[in-house]
């Protein structure tokens, strides 16, 4: 597998991260630092800056669960009344408290700006490189496929945004930008994979897997053009992926086995590599195991989970009778070392076998193509009804879970049970609540999560062993469909201006 080693370009990201750099320092370079200045001058620097950006998409993938699942009525928490250190910050997002101020908000706006910092200085300086053209080329649609790709979340969380597409220059001009309107932040978004639907291959060699390409820049512009609900536009792009060679494996259990990684399945996938030391492993299930499980669930002695990312009694309801996919998608408890049954649910697909404590292997699967197909049968729904292909595409992932095949419904009711196998097929795979804003309006996503919080109150999926919710928990209002700007960013940049309600 391609190894991707972290390149850092110094004091560039001045706009949204809030650090600031003394300008007499700026003018000194030290020739044996690499910065902005004297890099990207041989393709190998490009190559390696490019690797750079998907380093930092590593890091940032680990934390994504928190704003797209445990947000939603997928997960919740194995409460912890005796240890409250990362508590109320992760908590806040669980139970809808989130304001301003809270600090896992705010490391989500500055991570996906931080890495749109290295993005844009790349873009910037591939001109004056001597690679290839054909480096070049590619190079420049994998960066704008995955700046497409973090103003699709940026656009989803916060609304209007700043579209910045160049370096920034000095702090003056940081102070300079304002947020643009959602349309703006869409039109760029688009422009970018387009780009980058031209520029990158359908396929790469061995020592380039993992790199974005044709089929993954097809595949986010048809989920851009389902979320706008431009449903046509949505099928014409898919199609095209149906045609680059992608196939359902057989076993669902064989797609996030990390001895079978970047399948006929995958489209893109964030490496992370195990069994060493280098620093480019993912940590999974060590954040969503049970907190107490000691050594039960994760196999090494003693070892707890963090509890965090729990299945909620809802979504383990919502498995059919003979799902093949429920068992390797969660556990609803475990046995401890004593021999004891505990009833703490836990994600399930990330937890495999691994040499180093706290280094695991898995990938995580960002777009696959059961993805693709739910996502067309959805949009031809909306278009025309329940046609035949649409019925072939929910049912060839159903089958493969070992579910009857469905047929004789009505358009409202397709959209009601596809959505509903969106949700079992790609469970935990951080796509619940953007699926939630995209198909629910306002008012109607407001009364669904607020039933959901009562139900979760009456009857918390894990022990809150005594300690009672507080009267906000599970209080869903309509402008927290939004986060909300970070407070640190409002004091840096006085000109934005917050959304509302907070």
């Amino acid at each position: 597998m391609k190894k991707y080693f972290n390149i850092t370009i110094l004091c560039i990201g001045i706009l949204l991260l809030g650090t600031s750099c003394d300008e007499e320092f700026l003018n000194k370079t030290d020739p044996t630092v690499l910065v902005s200045d004297n890099f990207y001058q041989t393709e190998k620097q490009v190559i390696q800056a490019i690797n750079g950006v998907y380093g930092q998409l590593r890091g940032w993938h680990l934390n994504q669960w928190q704003y797209t699942e445990f947000i939603s009525d997928n997960t919740t928490l194995h409460f912890n009344p005796g240890n409250r250190g990362s508590g109320p910050s992760l908590e806040a997002l669980e139970f809808w408290q989130y304001n301003p101020a809270t600090s896992n908000v705010t490391n989500l706006y500055n991570s996906t700006y931080g890495i749109m910092v290295n993005v844009n200085t790349g873009l910037s300086k591939l001109p004056e490189s001597n690679a290839t053209e054909a480096i070049k080329l590619r190079s420049e649609g994998e960066l704008k496929m995955i700046r497409a790709y973090l103003y699709f979340h940026l656009v989803q969380h916060f609304g209007d945004v700043i579209v910045i597409t160049e370096p920034v220059k000095s702090p003056a001009e940081a102070f300079e930008y304002n947020r643009s309107p959602v349309e703006t932040v869409y039109q760029q978004i688009i422009s970018d994979l387009n780009f980058a639907i031209g520029a990158l291959p359908a396929n790469y060699g061995s020592d380039d897997i993992g790199r974005v390409t044709k089929g993954a820049a097809l595949s986010l512009l048809g989920k851009v053009h389902l979320t706008r609900k431009n449903y046509s536009a949505a099928i014409e792009t898919l199609n095209q992926v149906t045609s680059l060679g992608y196939d359902l494996l057989d076993n669902y259990e064989d797609i996030f086995d990390p001895q079978n990684k970047n399948h006929q399945e995958s489209i893109w996938d964030i490496q992370y590599q195990g069994d060493n030391q280098y620093g480019v492993n993912s940590n999974f299930i060590y954040t969503f195991a049970p907190r107490e499980s000691g050594g039960a669930v994760i196999d090494f002695p003693g070892q707890d989970g963090g509890g965090w990312n729990t299945p909620t009694n809802e979504i383990i309801a919502l498995y059919e009778e003979g799902d093949l996919r429920k068992d390797v998608s969660l556990k609803e408890g475990y046995t401890n070392l004593q021999g004891e049954y505990v009833g703490v649910p836990f994600i399930n697909k990330f937890n495999h076998p691994h040499t180093i404590r706290g280094v695991t292997n898995d990938n995580w699967p960002v777009i696959r193509y059961a993805d693709v197909l739910l996502m067309l049968a959805e949009a031809i729904n909306e278009v025309d009804g329940p046609t035949g292909t649409a019925y072939s595409y929910l049912n060839e992932i159903r089958d493969r879970a070992g579910l009857d095949p469905i047929n004789g419904l009505g358009k409202d009711e397709f959209r009601e049970v596809l959505l509903n196998e969106r949700r079992i097929e790609l469970a935990f795979e951080n796509h619940r609540w953007f699926d939630l804003k995209r198909t629910k309006s306002a008012s109607a996503l407001v009364t669904m999560l607020n039933a959901y919080g009562l139900r979760e109150r009456a009857n918390p999926t894990t022990s809150r062993e005594g300690i009672p919710f507080s009267n906000n928990d599970f209080i869903f209002e309509a402008h927290e469909i939004l986060f909300p700007i970070p407070q640190d960013q409002m004091r840096i940049n006085s000109s934005l201006v917050q959304n509302p309600g907070y």
